[in-house]
């Protein structure tokens, strides 16, 4: 199989550039569940962007450095910034209707923001701006779709003295293992959350796209800075559900068991401080009692239509968010660092782009401010696709392949057992407080060996091939919040 562009998930980034790509060539997306299943369905808040006379590009380039601890990359700030109303414009053309008030674009407050800037659609902006991108690729002749499809790495040739070059991708679909070659390839494939016990992001976020991109020799960057969600449901469910930071910038306020408002006097943003400083804050007062959220002064009816989702799955799990305090806890939420790309998408190999959460853009430097990540998203790839040229006539190679083991084999059986393992090492060492001597001397080891276990396998499938990812990344995550001595952003290390 052969086409120009090859894009590997269907994220907001994926399904985005495919549409600006169709324009200029072939496009193949390659997705391993349905199309409409991505990070991007569970981003509930909105997308930030200068929309409002009274802001400025320098106030949200401002806001951003500051959540990022200034180890951001400045230019990329700036050039996303600049850029934003323009993402924003772009999806209204394409059909979303984001929430108005007098003909003008409703807009809201997350943490770290100085101003209310951030465009909406209810509480299910991401699940809508991906129903629309999913209709529109659907719609365009131009662009295939192959549906429970998995990426199981990527291909690349080197010829005499020239840089390596990513050719394509080998997939497992319908059991079997084929190739795919592109003139350019694209990882939008999200996530690390299912590396953790506790996470906000669906089971199809396994670090895939940078564990891939790292095996060809991608540098990878950044990759300590892990960003913890403050405000999950605290249910038993998993993923953990979502409970929006619009909430927080509507009113709510966090409040512990004594009905103490704990970040009144911990941070000039109070319960809008930017969310590593939530997050540890939420930790450590879970030590001694649970933490809520508290938007009981709202009217019920404000409530259904500002927070319908929300609302409604707070119900059917019997907490009436007009009359109840919400349990809420941090968890695993979204990946600052990722493989490195300029401005223009391009990685450090030849022919291979990556935009969306599987990038380092250093837009968010050491952690991200509410809202840029649809934003990025949507900017980056919009970049990425101004720049490919097709037709660059790939020549197909044969490529060794692995032996498909059933679903049923005793490895499958074996790699849920390491999955779970995985988490647990990653959640108890490379969490919200860290300590690098217990990263070295115990998480490293235990991930090298689960890696070590996996590669003696004697076949692969989808299951094994992610846990291999997990590890791979794992190590990668560890290893940097090893190597970085003194706390930054949401990488928070015990003296």
């Amino acid at each position: 199989m052969q086409t120009n562009f090859l894009v590997i998930g269907s994220g907001i980034s994926g399904l985005n550039f495919a549409l600006q790509a169709a324009k200029k060539g072939k496009v193949i997306i390659v997705t391993k569940k349905k199309l409409i299943d991505s990070n991007t369905n569970f981003a509930q808040g909105g997308i930030a962007a200068v929309l409002d006379q009274t802001d400025n590009f320098e106030k949200h380039v401002e806001d951003t450095l500051k959540a990022g601890a200034f180890h951001n990359n400045k230019k990329a700030v700036q050039f996303m910034v600049e850029n934003s109303a323009d993402a924003i414009y772009r999806l209204i053309d394409l059909g979303v209707e984001f929430q108005k008030e007098n003909g003008k674009l409703s807009l809201t407050k997350e943490g770290g923001h100085s101003h209310r800037r951030i465009a909406f659609v209810g509480d299910y902006t991401g699940k809508e701006i991906e129903r629309i991108l999913v209709k529109r690729v659907k719609e365009h002749p131009n662009i295939t779709i192959l549906e429970d499809a998995f990426a199981l790495k990527l291909l690349t040739q080197k010829k005499f003295l020239s840089k390596k070059t990513c050719i394509g991708s080998q997939i497992i679909r319908r059991n079997k293992i084929e190739n795919i070659f592109a003139d350019q390839t694209i990882l939008s494939t999200g996530g690390v959350g299912q590396l953790f016990l506790q996470t906000t992001n669906p089971p199809i976020a396994t670090a895939d796209g940078i564990a891939m991109a790292s095996q060809i020799g991608c540098k990878i960057k950044d990759m300590e800075f892990i960003q913890f969600h403050p405000t999950a449901l605290n249910k038993n469910t998993f993923p953990k559900f979502l409970i929006s930071e619009t909430v927080r910038g509507e009113g709510a306020k966090l409040v512990n068991e004594k009905g103490e408002k704990f970040m009144e006097n911990l941070h000039p943003l109070k319960d809008l401080a930017p969310r590593d400083i939530v997050a540890r804050e939420i930790y450590k007062q879970q030590k001694t009692e649970e933490v809520f959220l508290d938007i009981r002064y709202k009217s019920r009816e404000y409530l259904k239509k500002r927070f319908p989702q929300i609302y409604e799955k707070l119900k059917k799990l019997k907490i009436d968010m007009a009359k109840d305090l919400i349990p809420v806890t941090p968890a695993a939420h979204y990946l600052c660092g990722g493989i490195e790309v300029d401005l223009n998408g391009q990685t450090s190999v030849k022919n291979l782009f990556a935009f969306g959460e599987v990038t380092c853009t250093g837009v968010h430097g050491a952690n991200r401010l509410a809202s840029n990540s649809l934003l990025e998203a949507l900017v980056f790839s919009n970049q990425v696709a101004k720049n490919l040229t097709p037709n660059q006539k790939i020549k197909q190679t044969k490529f060794e392949t692995q032996k498909i083991l059933r679903k049923n084999s005793k490895e499958t059986l074996l790699t849920e057992k390491m999955k779970q393992e995985i988490k647990a090492i990653m959640w108890n060492y490379a969490g919200i407080i860290r300590n690098r001597k217990k990263i070295k001397k115990e998480a490293i080891p235990k991930m090298e060996q689960i890696l070590k276990t996996l590669k003696k396998f004697s076949g692969t499938n989808q299951e094994i091939a992610e846990a291999s990812n997990m590890s791979i990344a794992s190590l990668l995550i560890l290893k940097a919040a090893y190597k970085r001595k003194k706390p930054l952003g949401c990488h928070f290390v015990e003296k």
